[in-house]
């Protein structure tokens, strides 16, 4: 019986452990300005999205050109301070965003096919123990624990 493998590849240990330190490391640069949310926060909070973020852009230039529109109780500096923000770590996140994606991706299909294989050896050493092969019984023994259906 033949399996489809849509992948095939080896990545080499350097390269894994460059790109952790790297991951790490500009994990530890950012800490200090990121914020973590509850769920609860992260429900009832306003939200900008991909609609919303030209208006705040617009907003920002209005302020500038026209500040005298702005409320006095608007914080100006705070706005500015955020939009910026939200300028900066906008290409970071779509970058993690593709890489957590194609990562993800990988991790499905590498472990799809992975899963198939096992499944393939499992039914070969139950098939083996089956037909009174002794050396297969061990192996059936231990794996049968881990693919009997619940």
């Amino acid at each position: 019986m033949s399996q489809d493998n849509q992948i095939s590849v080896e990545i080499p240990v350097q390269t894994t452990d460059t790109l952790l330190q790297s991951l790490q490391e500009a994990k530890n640069a950012l800490a200090p300005f990121l914020q973590a949310l509850t769920n609860e926060e992260r429900a009832n909070m306003l939200k900008m999205g991909d609609k919303s973020a030209p208006t705040v852009q617009k907003v920002k230039s209005y302020l500038e050109t026209n500040p005298e529109f702005a409320p006095s109780y608007m914080d100006k500096v705070e706005f500015l301070k955020d939009e910026a923000v939200v300028s900066q770590l906008t290409p970071i996140s779509n970058i993690l965003n593709q890489l957590a994606s194609d990562v993800e991706d990988t991790l499905m299909l590498a472990g799809s096919e992975a899963l198939k294989s096992s499944l393939l050896y499992y039914g070969q050493v139950k098939e083996a123990n089956n037909k009174g092969v002794t050396s297969a019984k061990p192996i059936y023994e231990d794996l049968k624990k881990r693919f009997s259906k619940r």
